[in-house]
């Protein structure tokens, strides 16, 4: 063949491809945009005595953008009180979980939704039928409620133009979430009631940097209620040669070991017994932990012996763990004559140690217990009684989807991507422009994923002025991260929310 005609037919070839390949790029970003996904159905529920009327409004919304593109088909349940006239006088509040990369299935079904899943707290629940009942907890008799499945849980997720990545990190979800509610509101014409919002654990990083997000973008709101908070990542992650969650963590081994019986001449009192636990930690745990490796023996020995008082450990243990002994360390040793081992997410809950001489707890006895009664009951709930599309998969985490990794970036310090998350500082920002806008911060004694001195401690740290400060309100319940499976914590946990939105609803 001639060499210019073979280079020619080669040159075509290549063009060829090429334009194939722009031609598949293009129909990549030309993929059909769904339409809003939407089941409503109309129900009642009986709490406290009365019948409440409400539709349950099940799908997904259209979020656009700035320039009104398509970017996500967003999940959500949406249960509104029928009858309502004036929604000026109805608050509305938006919840969610945390993970990062979980769906809202675990607030919707154990306290804010109207059907609550019965559980055998704090034991095993073994294999179904199990029961649901009108759920005495959830605030729907004060409130509108809209539960939220962030991108890439339940069956949210980014459309158009837009990627799922974007949403995968602090900064990205915070918008994707903020984007949503403002989004809603509008939709929904509810600008003008009270706004809430209500998230648990991660989900409360997210709150405090959405509180901010929404503030700059006019969207003032009424009260945040914080369930299992954490919003400096750096009071609970043990990083390397920082000692800061050692403290942050003392007062919750304390409770832990009281609850199962590890303290000798065990005081009554669970509250008088955690104040001299607190104020261990801030005072001569935290001395000691300063010194480093100049602290001497016999400081070391004393501190010791009194880490073993609050702990239930042993001297020698704590004293080969050189005074600091992480989260996994602790459920691991606790129990382990036992052959058991203690829950992080609530350490009430005991499973057994499938390996006596692991140093760190391989699995949570709490989510082993909870998880297949939750994710079955929902999935049961979310199609058959809500009747959302079966062909829509309900994604219980983001985990299992490809690419799923968190972008933990949040430049908010001068050190950029190498200072640790920290959404307080947005927090701050946000009350000290809105100085009426009210917090409540919801602590479980036995919660070890997100400690309870830990976001005391956080508060403490914030700068906020004394009359910002005095905005915000903590309540304590004798159980773990998702207090409201214990029954009087439900109870207490119903009380303290309902009480919190009447009081900062602003209706007259």
């Amino acid at each position: 063949m001639n060499p210019f005609k073979k280079a020619s037919t080669i040159a075509a070839l290549f063009l060829s491809f090429s334009y194939i390949a722009v031609a598949q790029e293009n129909s990549k970003e030309a993929a059909p945009i769904p339409k809003e996904e939407k089941s409503v159905t109309h129900h009642s529920v009986v709490i406290d005595g009365k019948t409440i009327n409400y539709t349950a409004t099940a799908g997904a919304l259209i979020v656009r953008n700035n320039i009104d593109e398509p970017v996500a088909f967003y999940g959500y349940t949406y249960y509104s009180k029928e009858g309502v006239t004036e929604v000026t006088k109805r608050p509305i509040t938006f919840s969610f979980n945390g993970g990062p990369g979980t769906s809202s299935m675990w607030l919707h079904m154990g306290v804010m939704g109207p059907k609550r899943l019965l559980v055998n707290d704090p034991y095993d629940n073994g294999a179904g039928p199990y029961k649901l009942e009108d759920n005495q907890y959830s605030i729907l008799d004060e409130s509108d409620i809209v539960m939220m499945d962030p991108i890439g849980t339940g069956i949210s997720r980014a459309i158009g133009k837009a990627k799922n990545e974007t949403a995968w990190g602090v900064d990205g979800d915070i918008k994707s979430v903020g984007d949503f509610m403002k989004q809603f509101l509008i939709d929904n014409e509810r600008l003008n009631s009270p706004r809430f919002i209500l998230g648990e654990s991660y989900g409360t990083m997210r709150s405090a940097g959405v509180s901010k997000y929404l503030q700059n973008a006019g969207f003032a709101f009424n009260g945040i209620i914080l369930v299992s908070a954490v919003l400096d990542l750096r009071t609970l992650t043990f990083q390397d040669g920082d000692d800061i969650s050692f403290v942050m963590n003392l007062p919750t081994y304390a409770a832990t070991a009281w609850y199962h019986n590890k303290i000798p001449n065990k005081p009554t009192s669970l509250e008088n017994y955690l104040k001299e636990a607190r104020a261990f930690a801030e005072g001569a745990y935290t001395s000691a932990l300063m010194k480093g490796s100049k602290i001497s023996q016999d400081e070391k020995e004393a501190i010791a012996k009194k880490l073993s008082y609050f702990t239930g450990l042993s001297t020698s243990y704590i004293l080969n763990g050189k005074l600091r002994i992480t989260q996994g360390q602790f459920c691991q040793e606790l129990l382990r004559d036992e052959h058991m081992t203690t829950g992080r997410i609530d350490s009430r809950y005991k499973g057994i140690n499938q390996n006596l001489l692991s140093e760190r707890t391989a699995y949570d006895p709490q989510s082993n217990a909870l998880s297949p009664i939750y994710i079955t009951s929902f999935l049961n709930y979310y199609y058959n009684e809500l009747k959302v599309n079966k062909n829509l998969t309900y994604h219980t985490t983001a985990n299992s989807l490809a690419g799923f990794k968190w972008d933990w970036k949040h430049n908010t310090s001068g050190f950029g991507d190498a200072a640790t998350p920290n959404t307080a500082v947005d927090l701050a920002d946000a009350m000290s422009k809105n100085p009426s806008l009210k917090i409540l911060v919801l602590n479980g004694y036995y919660d070890l994923a997100t400690p309870f001195y830990g976001i005391e401690y956080t508060f403490d740290h914030m700068g906020l002025e004394p009359k910002i400060l005095a905005n915000v309100q903590m309540k304590y319940y004798e159980a773990g991260h998702m207090m409201y499976t214990h029954p009087a914590s439900g109870v207490a946990f119903k009380k303290d929310v309902a009480n919190f939105i009447k009081a900062n609803s602003n209706i007259k």
